[in-house]
């Protein structure tokens, strides 16, 4: 069965990973290469297990753009959007036997390597979801 792996984050958090941080400590170029480095890890063992199906990475939250109807017209607003704190910043696909096994996987992410006293702005989590047609829905 296939599940989506889903990572959050706000744009907070990518101005400080990208250095750009002002009102919190900025990662250095270091600390941002480790969380590659620890990204690649991950996704590779994962492709070396047979595991692996997708994984993008999304841009910051400031290049989102969100389309929505007012009185039936499309409104594009340009991100990022203040009444969000946190939003997708990336997702991984996998193939796996079951939810558990799925779940064991996103729990690797929990390791992810920050700089000493690095706070993101919301509770670390992410979320783990079958996707619809890969096989029977799971037994929850």
């Amino acid at each position: 069965m296939k599940y989506m792996i889903l990572i959050y984050g706000s744009q907070r958090d990518y101005d400080a990973i990208s250095g750009t941080s002002g009102d919190r400590p900025a990662w250095s170029p270091e600390d941002a290469a480790a969380l590659h480095a620890f990204m690649g890890k991950w996704n590779n063992d994962l492709v070396e297990s047979g595991e692996f199906v997708d994984a993008q990475g999304l841009t910051a939250p400031v290049h989102a753009r969100r389309v929505s109807l007012r009185d039936g017209v499309p409104v594009v607003t340009d991100g990022p959007y203040a009444e969000t704190q946190e939003v997708l910043a990336g997702y991984t696909i996998v193939d796996c036997a079951s939810f558990d096994r799925a779940t064991e996987i996103a729990a690797r992410l929990a390791d992810t390597p920050h700089p000493k006293g690095a706070t993101l702005d919301n509770e670390w989590h992410v979320d783990i979801r079958p996707i619809v047609g890969s096989a029977a829905e799971p037994d929850l």
